[in-house]
């Protein structure tokens, strides 16, 4: 029997709990999680224009001129011409990167506005207990003159499906680590890194899984692939 979190309203199956209160490990390799998601569609769903999904790995810069000899930045893999990326990963984070060349495109997406939402994996040093997460959860962590807004925040049972990550992350062995799935629609420097700080669990791994309904799927790191009229439609759906 499949039952609904009452937290989240996502459709959770039972046999994949190893631990009261935990939520499921989800496989970022489906759609299944985000398709059991209510829809709302937001403004500006055209898919006239290129769209690019990435995968970016780990220590690559989100531009296509390096700032010091020797990083990697988006140059490397061999994008189509004029096409920017929207929005920005920071240098030691993963996950879905999305570039364009439409103009106008990227403020439409990240419009604060538009509360348009990213989805995170993070793993973090310890294992947060529910009142670090209802602090998340509920918004207000003071983060360098701003307060952060409310989001969904998860302790998942287990470790999610990804590639692993190249160098891989250094963990001390004396402190247990542990992840979380966060979903923000605002996108200041370094927040979710910034939030777990706060709470006091420090981000080791951050890997961003979705943006809207559009998952990372199947893709590896250093990987793109042009979207389909249909998967560029999921960007604007939350």
């Amino acid at each position: 029997m499949v039952s609904v979190s009452k937290e989240t309203g996502h459709h959770l199956d039972p046999m994949k709990f190893s631990q009261a209160g935990a939520a499921p490990s989800p496989c970022w390799r489906s759609r299944r999680f985000l398709e059991s998601l209510p829809t709302r569609r937001i403004e500006g769903n055209t898919t006239s224009f290129m769209l690019l999904a990435f995968f970016k790995p780990y220590g690559v810069l989100t531009q296509f001129t390096p700032d010091q000899p020797g990083q990697k930045t988006l140059a490397d893999f061999g994008f189509p011409p004029h096409v920017y990326p929207l929005g920005r990963l920071d240098l030691d984070s993963e996950g879905l990167l999305l570039l364009s060349d439409e103009a106008g495109l990227n403020s439409r997406l990240l419009d604060p506005s538009a509360a348009h939402p990213r989805t995170y994996l993070a793993e973090v040093e310890g294992i947060p207990s529910p009142e670090s997460l209802s602090a998340l959860r509920e918004g207000g962590l003071e983060l360098k003159g701003y307060r952060t807004l409310a989001c969904h925040a998860i302790l998942l049972n287990a470790a999610p499906v990804l590639p692993p990550r190249e160098p891989p992350v250094r963990v001390r062995k004396s402190i247990p680590t542990s992840w979380l799935e966060l979903t923000l629609t605002e996108g200041k420097n370094r927040q979710v890194r910034r939030m777990t700080a706060a709470v006091g669990f420090p981000t080791l791994r951050l890997v961003r899984v979705s943006i809207g309904r559009l998952s990372i799927d199947d893709l590896q790191p250093g990987n793109w692939r042009e979207l389909t009229p249909a998967e560029k439609a999921l960007i604007w759906l939350r």
